[in-house]
């Protein structure tokens, strides 16, 4: 596995984070790390740092857009979510990704492969140079080690519900020890958990020197709680994600300001990744360190970002906002027989009038569309900020967008585009935590109090002070949200309003594709989409999703390749199907 000789060259720059942006950690190595210049706490509290500025996806070796940490491409774009969007030959090898007819050989697998490893071996860095430092006190010791060791299973996560099968990598297999050709055979999870409960054990409330961003006891619960969900371990996850609950340390905010740079880092925040701009790093135009992963995700020119028109919301997920005039419900099974009107194929400088009928208002925080105020920017004009309807539709995405009257302050203009923002990355927010708590009590068969979660959610929801609202104060469209007021009859019905709620709450937000995969639905839920997408975009006809095939991508060949030792034969076998 090249990697790790590689990342362990370059790891004698990490230091310089203290000061400077991502662009130093990308210096041409010079030798070897000298691990004894840093075996002391500067230099191992400088580490962990780099292991954390890695965390949003960019600044590792063949780290781009393709190893986002909002996981736009697989999480989104694959969980039916949103399409590629812009044009077919524009970063066309996330076109094959779309699909699911990509190979090993494709370039954005390699891509969030080499990240979340490179990731891996930060962290671990922190923890095997700490080790040689005489300086650190035992607390301190306790304390960094939990962080690192958080760190290694977040990295490790990201690649388990990427690849299933894939290797786990401690701190003790190095390019120095030779046993770096390491097979990816046995499961990872129990050693994920370890990493997370020790953390539990070992963290504060509070961060570290109150520095947001850094992991606490809460983070390191609520990924244990995730963690244990992906397995269906409800048992296990139960009394995490009802400590965090309890705490009173977290609530739910105005949906939108989860999304608004300004007001990032509210009680609903758990996990999120920090960034940051015109913060005198000296951040060059490869990488920033404000969200470059989400540069490409803007509407096509007009309007903010002025580039490039990717991850566009799909028409299978703006039906989903549908509610029923009666009861203000989402239409749990029907709910794409009739779709949301739209503007599609129609010009910008022609008359348009947008849906009448009763949606749900998280529907406009998530999607821009025609006729509807889009943040400060004016009303979404349409076709004028679409780079090709006929191949990405009519909408444009919104939850990574920033205001008109943030741009130059929250916003990097020394980027190649204006889209380098301020807008945190949310990889666990506190509705979430309430929508796993649902799951937990439904699958218990406590359907009362998985109810009463779900409708904690709705209920913010429903609230009309945190809708879209027109130039006049008056909601932008017509917005029916109601709770579930009826005892839910059973299980099957329970799950069913647990999983679409999930929907709603957290599109575009990197979950969908992942959450099918757990659930055992993916195959169903993607040939559904793809039948009635297939009508509205004829680029998906080639679209083939394969049951015990995709519901896991391809393992990088040049990884499986990498991990030959001097036998030459490859330690690592490539997943099923592949």
């Amino acid at each position: 596995m090249k990697y790790f000789r590689q990342y362990l060259f370059t790891a004698s720059t990490i230091i310089i984070v203290f000061s400077c942006g991502k662009k130093y950690l990308e210096k041409k190595p010079l030798g070897l790390l000298d691990e004894s210049a840093y075996a002391n706490k500067r230099g191992v509290e400088g580490l962990l740092i780099g292991a954390y500025s890695l965390l949003d996806g960019i600044g590792g070796r063949n780290s781009s857009w393709n190893s986002a940490a909002s996981n736009w491409i697989y999480g989104s774009v694959c969980g039916s979510e949103a399409y590629k969007g812009s044009v077919d030959y524009d970063q066309s090898a996330i076109n094959p990704v779309e699909l699911f007819t990509a190979t090993a050989t494709n370039e954005c697998f390699a891509s969030k492969w080499s990240t979340v490893y490179d990731g891996v071996q930060r962290a671990n860095d922190v923890l095997r140079i700490m080790a040689k430092a005489k300086d650190i006190s035992d607390d301190d010791q306790k304390r960094i080690a939990a962080e690192a060791r958080f760190l290694r299973a977040h990295y490790h996560f990201e690649a388990k519900k990427m690849w299933n099968n894939v290797p786990y990598i401690d701190e003790t297999i190095t390019y120095a020890n030779g046993n770096y050709h390491v097979s990816n055979q046995t499961d990872i999870w129990p050693d994920i958990e370890n990493d997370l409960l020790y953390a539990v054990v070992n963290l504060k409330t509070t961060p570290y020197l109150g520095a947001v961003g850094r992991a606490t006891k809460y983070t390191a619960m609520a990924l244990l709680a995730k963690a244990y969900m992906f397995q269906k371990k409800f048992v296990q996850a139960k009394p995490l994600l009802e400590a965090i609950i309890n705490s009173n340390v977290f609530h739910l905010v105005s949906y939108h300001e989860n999304f608004n740079p300004e007001t990032r880092n509210s009680k609903e925040s758990i996990f999120s990744v920090q960034m940051s701009v015109n913060d005198g790093s000296g951040a060059d135009a490869v990488f920033d360190n404000g969200n470059s992963g989400d540069v490409l995700n803007f509407p096509y020119t007009g309007g903010p970002g002025q580039c490039c028109g990717f991850f566009q919301p799909s028409q299978y997920l703006v039906n989903h906002f549908r509610t029923d005039p009666a009861t203000g419900l989402p239409y749990l099974d029907n709910f794409n027989d009739v779709n949301v009107k739209h503007d599609n194929g129609t010009p910008s400088s022609d008359p348009f009038t947008p849906e009448t009928a009763t949606l749900d208002s998280r529907l406009d925080w998530t999607v821009g569309r025609r006729g509807i105020p889009y943040l400060d920017w004016g009303n979404h004009p349409g076709a004028n900020w679409i780079r090709d309807t006929a191949y990405g539709g009519p909408y444009s995405p919104k939850k990574n967008v920033y205001y008109q009257s943030q741009q130059g302050r929250l916003t990097d203009l020394s980027f190649w585009s204006n889209g380098t923002t301020t807008n945190n990355v949310n990889l666990i927010r506190y509705a979430e935590i309430l929508l796993w708590a649902a799951e937990v009590e439904a699958e218990s068969g406590s359907l009362s109090q998985a109810r009463e979660y779900v409708n904690q959610v709705r209920r913010r929801a429903a609230d009309p002070s945190g809708w879209v609202k027109k130039a006049d104060g008056t909601p932008a469209a017509n917005y029916k949200v109601e709770e579930y007021l009826n005892p839910w009859p059973d299980k099957v019905y329970a799950l069913k309003a647990i999983r679409f709620e999930r929907m709603l709450e957290l599109a575009m937000e990197g979950h969908r594709f992942f959450d099918l995969v757990r659930w055992e639905i993916a195959d169903v839920e993607i040939k559904l989409y793809y039948n009635k997408e297939k009508l509205l975009r004829s680029n998906l006809n080639n679209a083939n999703f394969i049951k015990g095939c995709n519901e896991y991508f391809p393992i990088p060949q040049i990884q499986i390749d990498l991990s030959a030792g001097p036998d030459g034969i490859p330690k690592m076998k490539q997943n099923p199907c592949y």
